[in-house]
């Protein structure tokens, strides 16, 4: 069994390709903040914390309920650098407060109408 001659170019003569350049460690731009390089410009997103703790009041406390854990992750969430997730927490609280508030306000009218006719009902001895 024989060997050809190596290819052309070759590897180069040993020790020839002298000490790494940049010395060890991460490349630059790493070492911020956790997540994608600190937060973004602005404050943190709200969490409409008040309009799901009404919704939870209102008719159907599931959607109440739901949009209350979505609130607590907003600031979980940004607290940890994931900034994205946290608006997408906020942005679904603040559609599961709205939902609740707009239920809260009629089942809210409909108690005060029943309270109202309790209390004509007494005062005209029926």
């Amino acid at each position: 069994m024989s060997y050809s001659s190596p290819p052309p170019g070759g590897y180069g003569p040993p020790g020839s390709y002298g000490p790494p350049t940049g010395g060890y460690g991460p490349p630059s731009g790493y070492g911020g903040a956790p997540g994608y390089g600190g937060p973004p410009p602005g404050d943190r997103p709200k969490n409409y914390l008040a309009l799901n703790i009404l919704g939870i009041i209102s008719c159907l406390p599931v959607i109440g309920i739901v949009g209350l854990v979505f609130a607590i992750l907003v600031n979980n969430q940004w607290s940890s650098g994931d900034y994205a997730s946290a608006e997408s927490s906020s942005n679904v609280a603040k559609i599961m407060g709205i939902i609740g508030v707009v239920l809260f306000v009629p089942v809210a009218l409909y108690v005060l109408f029943l309270v109202f006719m309790i209390i004509v009902a007494v005062a005209s001895g029926v």
